[in-house]
């Protein structure tokens, strides 16, 4: 085995009743040389998730499992795991995805940087994961992201096609996190990730994208990230709300916070009126929207948009891809104005 550099990778696992995929996480990990310290974080469990993850040990000492005893969130877990690691890079790795085998030699090329992503290939549940080989080849591409950008690529427009760039997973320098203080906000259970890349881009952090594919994202239809609370939503435009008020912005950037706490404030109010519905009754809920008329534009774009989704996803597609592989970036994307 390849002995880990001096530079080497803390790869971060959060995991919570994740015993069934957890070992091909780890595994992809653990083949990684540049890899120093893998550290699972079983957060609450009610399965047998750390006991999955010492199944794969490959006897390298790398591997450290901290277990909680109470479900604390992902914030939660990765500031415990960031704080009992030392490593000089840390890599977030969900503990249903995986590494394609030599991401850390393409991402660790470069310099310049204080966070670097890469593309994420998206896999349906039940496809075999990919080989190396069965991964396209992209050129790297390499740009800088600024805040208004990042911000931006987290905005979804019905009908564009835009990736979620906030879904990327940068390797982070852990010298840039401590000198600024920045960990994960442990009140977010929705866009924790989001918002701490988007401190540090207020921060001035230089946050580098290649297109060279080097993470697998396992696409599940019941995953824990698709079924957050309305309460969530609220966290997340406010910790918008809480950069705008406490940072020293650019323009843009502050323009694209703005609009994303709109965006994500429009949701929210959306999802509280449809909680109404469901716990008091349509009257209920016709009653909240008129007592809180700032959200009527919310709630009556938001019902007639889930309509109009419900009415396409009636309609039998015009081809099926199930299986195939899709691609975050594609060549020449590049989220900079």
């Amino acid at each position: 085995m390849v002995l880990p550099r001096e530079n080497g990778v803390c790869v971060v696992i959060a995991a919570m009743n994740a015993a069934t995929t957890i070992q091909s996480a780890v595994r992809s990990a653990l083949r990684e040389p540049e890899v120093s310290e893998i550290v699972v974080v079983d957060d609450g469990s009610s399965d047998d998730t750390a006991g999955a993850a010492i199944g794969v040990d490959d006897g390298s000492g790398r591997l450290k499992i901290v277990r909680l005893e109470q479900n604390r969130g992902p914030s939660f877990a990765r500031n415990r795991a960031i704080a009992v690691s030392s490593a000089p890079l840390i890599s977030i790795l969900d503990a249903d995805d995986f590494f394609i085998e030599g991401r850390f030699r393409h991402l660790l090329a470069g310099s310049g940087w204080d966070f670097i992503a890469d593309n994420i290939v998206f896999v349906d549940e039940g496809r075999a994961e990919p080989t190396e080989e069965e991964i396209a080849r992209f050129p790297n591409e390499p740009f800088l992201l600024d805040l208004s950008g990042f911000v931006d690529g987290n905005i979804s427009r019905r009908g564009a096609d835009r990736g979620e760039i906030g879904f990327l997973k940068p390797v982070m320098r852990r010298s840039f996190l401590e000198a600024h203080q920045l960990t994960y906000r442990e009140d977010m259970r929705l866009g924790e990730d989001y918002d701490l890349y988007a401190r540090a881009l207020a921060k001035g952090a230089r946050y580098m994208v290649i297109h060279h594919c080097g993470y697998g994202a396992t696409v599940r239809g019941n995953s824990l990230s698709g079924r957050h609370r309305t309460e969530d939503l609220k966290s997340l435009y406010e910790a918008d709300q809480a950069l705008l008020a406490s940072a020293d912005l650019p323009p843009r950037g502050a323009a694209a916070l703005r609009q994303h706490e709109q965006h994500i404030r429009a949701k929210y109010e959306l999802r509280r009126f449809l909680d109404v519905r469901s716990n008091a009754g349509l009257v209920s809920a016709m009653v909240h929207a008129l007592q809180n008329p700032q959200a009527l534009p919310s709630i009556v774009a938001g019902v007639a948009s889930d309509k109009l989704a419900a009415l396409r996803a009636s309609r039998p597609p015009v081809s099926a891809e199930s299986g195939s592989l899709r691609y975050l970036l594609q060549p020449g994307q590049n989220t900079q104005k």
